[in-house]
């Protein structure tokens, strides 16, 4: 006998034609269902660079304009 074909005579719980009594538990099912792991996680790392960088030349351009109207430059 193997564990994941069984015979059906030898599983409990099963009606006949495969069915399972009301309030019983089915059978487990077999790994024929797909993946059973977790998709790979996305990472961050490229958004908080390019959030980085823009926020970088935000702060240089303020602070040009502050200069041009302090008389920093020109």
């Amino acid at each position: 006998m193997s564990g994941q074909n069984p015979e059906p005579t030898e599983v409990a719980g099963l009606e006949k034609g495969g069915g399972v009594a009301p309030g019983d538990t089915p059978p487990v099912s077999t790994s024929a269902g797909g993946p059973n792991h977790e998709p790979p996680q996305r990472t961050r790392t490229p958004a908080v660079i390019f959030l980085a960088v823009v926020g970088i030349i935000v702060v240089l351009v303020a602070l040009g304009l502050i200069g041009r109207i302090a008389g920093f430059f020109g």
